[in-house]
């Protein structure tokens, strides 16, 4: 897998209620956020949704559709009227799915993007009572036991699974993956027990905070802010950077008249203190890009996922 962070100026009130689309005469705008509701990514965006709301002087409703380690709100993208009154959250998934098997949409084709938001910090959990205390031990024990060995995912072809996949590989380690719709219930399953380790974003925060899960790695560039002591995946020598960027798309073909007042509005919430907060309480940290940098940097992420998935050979015939 590559070394890679997976990884307009403001209208004034005349601006603002002129465009065409959204906003024009008042209609609620969707937002489909593709985890479960109470996950940490849905909290941040619900803080956000209203933040634009206020700017926007109109709604902007949340609704969820989880599943499919976070793809599933791209059909419903791809069937919305360029209009500007639906959005989603794009995850990392959405530019890994299509590689990994067939989708009857495309990441880019079938998106207008409108703003980078933030990365995600991803770790490797075992319940407080495990006799791992190391990412090494807990590689080992796969290693010594195929199969034995259960860790819990958000989801097939999510980042935490293909970064897992990479590992185990490496180590010639044979390891059972229980994939679940969201960290909420996952967290719940590690420290109940019923899976033996878990790999995922750091909504299990708490759980970490009370002792109830230990945090063994973190996938990011620099150790996390919210946890210094626990060592990255880079620095123990594996040689992999994970954060995946997530941002906004319309669907494809919104008029650049209302990308700029939809990028205006959330690229200003995003910077309110209220978000920035309820981003740090998931340990991420805000990565703003605009349309334009935005849609190279996906077009540049679409091309690491292609190579990576052939380089795992998960890559679909095809």
């Amino acid at each position: 897998m590559k070394r890679r962070t997976f990884i307009a100026a403001g209208l004034g009130a005349t601006g603002m209620g002129a465009a065409t689309g959204a906003g024009a005469d008042g209609r609620a705008i969707t937002l489909w956020v593709p985890w479960p509701a109470g996950s940490p990514t849905d909290q941040a965006l619900r803080v956000l949704a209203e933040a634009a709301s206020q700017r926007l002087q109109q709604p902007v409703q949340v609704h969820n559709r989880p599943g499919a380690a976070g793809t599933l709100a791209m059909p419903l993208l791809q069937q919305a009227a360029p209009d500007g009154l639906t959005l989603a959250q794009l995850p990392q998934t959405v530019l890994r799915a299509p590689w990994l098997h067939p989708v009857a949409w495309d990441p880019l084709r079938d998106t207008t993007p409108i703003l980078q938001v933030a990365g995600t910090t991803f770790g490797i959990v075992v319940p407080a009572a495990s006799p791992w205390r190391t990412l090494d031990h807990l590689l080992a024990h796969a290693a010594e036991r195929p199969d034995e060995l259960s860790i819990a995912t958000s989801g097939i072809g999510s980042t935490p699974h293909l970064v897992l996949d990479t590992l185990m590989r490496r180590r010639d380690a044979r390891w059972t993956h229980v994939p679940y719709k969201g960290v909420n219930e996952m967290v719940l399953a590690i420290a109940a027990g019923q899976v033996m380790a878990g790999a995922g974003s750091t909504g299990f925060g708490p759980f970490i905070d009370d002792g109830r899960l230990r945090l063994l790695a973190t996938f990011g560039a620099t150790r996390s802010r919210r946890w210094p002591a626990v060592p990255t995946l880079k620095e123990l020598g594996h040689g992999l950077v994970a954060t995946s960027p997530w941002g906004l798309a319309g669907p494809r073909g919104l008029a650049p008249a209302v990308v700029d007042r939809l990028h205006a509005a959330f690229r200003a919430a995003a910077l309110e203190p209220g978000f920035l907060a309820e981003l740090a309480k998931a340990d991420q940290a805000p990565a703003l890009l605009g349309p334009a940098d935005y849609a190279a940097t996906l077009r540049e992420a679409y091309r690491d996922e292609q190579r990576a998935a052939e380089q795992l050979g998960l890559a679909r015939a095809g």
